[in-house]
């Protein structure tokens, strides 16, 4: 039954999963494509969509696979499991917090858990770019580049770096969004 491999799947994700959002973008992709539930594009749709509407990337990315294959109720039961092992957690430590980091188990088990958070967070940010601007999602893949993708990224990375210099800060993630959106309705039907 789907709806109940959907929860089980985001439940997984869920509880094993640190570092929020991003961090579990490359566990979601790696049992998303091992369902045989989305394709790579099809995933990486999801996943610039997730980020560009309001919420929680993970939360809205589970949304989107449940919703692709079983409709609401997927959309509902898949949100359900990835929220459900942060929710809990969460009420647990808020109850616990003030006695959890006078531990020294508890800090080392935090610093031992950053590093890898940071580790998942840049891989997915790697396979993101290849899989983007040069459609390689596997070792064995050809190289095709996506023209109108890495136009958009070298003008995006162009402004943000004149923008910080010149303002002395990033610009804002929900101005690049928009700028991208632009320039993906101008150039598309240039190349």
């Amino acid at each position: 039954m789907i709806y109940l491999e959907l929860f089980l799947t985001f439940l997984l994700i869920g509880a094993v999963s640190f570092g929020g959002g991003y961090g579990m973008i490359a566990l979601i992709r790696e049992q998303v494509l091992a369902h045989g539930w989305l394709t790579e594009a099809e995933l990486m749709d999801r996943i610039a969509v997730a980020e560009s509407t309001p919420g929680p990337i993970a939360v809205n990315i589970a949304t989107f696979v449940g919703a692709d294959q079983g409709g609401v109720l997927g959309a509902l039961v898949a949100t359900l499991g990835v929220v459900l092992p942060s929710f809990a957690v969460i009420l647990l430590i808020a109850a616990l917090i003030g006695n959890l980091l006078r531990y020294a188990g508890v800090r080392a088990f935090l610093d031992g858990v950053r590093p890898v958070v940071v580790g998942l967070i840049l891989a997915t940010a790697v396979t993101m770019l290849l899989s983007t601007l040069f459609s390689l999602s596997t070792v064995q893949d050809t190289v095709q580049v996506d023209w109108l993708s890495l136009a958009i990224f070298a003008v995006l990375a162009l402004f943000a770096l004149l923008y910080r210099r010149l303002r002395k800060k990033a610009p804002s993630p929900i101005f690049m969004i928009l700028i991208s959106a632009a320039l993906g309705m101008i150039l598309t039907p240039l190349l």
